[in-house]
């Protein structure tokens, strides 16, 4: 079964269409994506600077995430506020 995914660039409007194993694996990739952004927000090496960039860059794919997945799969890729903001003095 083909999937229809919307997305809002700018003032536009885009879909895509993706057959079910290709909507699968785009699903596959940005849960990857999002599990090693979650592994180096806990390592203490990674400076705070760089931390704030990984932060916006996890927010654009959570949101993207966010599009395609079913809402109780969501949950498990949600940060808390402490965890934002753990390290913060």
């Amino acid at each position: 079964m083909d999937r229809i995914f919307f997305f809002k660039v700018g003032m536009f409007m885009l879909g895509l269409l993706l057959r079910s194993e290709e909507a699968k694996e785009l699903e596959y990739i940005i849960k990857r994506e999002l599990e090693e952004l979650l592994l180096d927000f806990e390592d203490e090496r990674i400076e705070k600077t760089v931390k704030e960039t990984m932060e916006e860059k996890y927010k654009m794919i959570f949101k993207l995430y966010q599009r395609i997945a079913p809402p109780g799969d969501c949950v498990r890729y949600v940060r808390s506020w402490k965890e934002r903001h753990s390290g913060d003095e």
